[in-house]
């Protein structure tokens, strides 16, 4: 179990920096958030790999949707998030 969640994180990671490469802008989000976009891009990858190919939704089921897959769903995880995330504002320091 704790060699998923290290594979995991590490696949998420990597995953979520290549998915903030490829979407032009600017991301304003550290090494965690980085992180966290991988993770949750890689849920979001296997779940459409699940209904796009298997025709299925298997939530406990795991099936080898890879790399590809976790930043594919990082990118619509990261234009999502932008779409929704309304504008930052600056706060200027005196």
């Amino acid at each position: 179990m704790l060699t998923f969640i290290v594979i995991l994180l590490i696949v998420g990671l990597v995953a979520g920096a290549i998915a903030r490469l490829v979407v032009p802008g600017r991301d304003p989000m550290g090494l965690l958030g980085t992180l966290g976009l991988g993770v949750v891009g890689s849920f979001v990858g296997g779940l459409l790999e699940n209904v796009v190919f298997l025709h299925s939704l298997s939530l406990w089921s795991l099936h080898p949707s890879g790399l590809l897959g976790s930043i594919i769903g990082s990118i619509i995880v990261l234009l999502i998030s932008r779409i929704f995330g309304g504008k930052r504002r600056r706060v200027r320091r005196v």
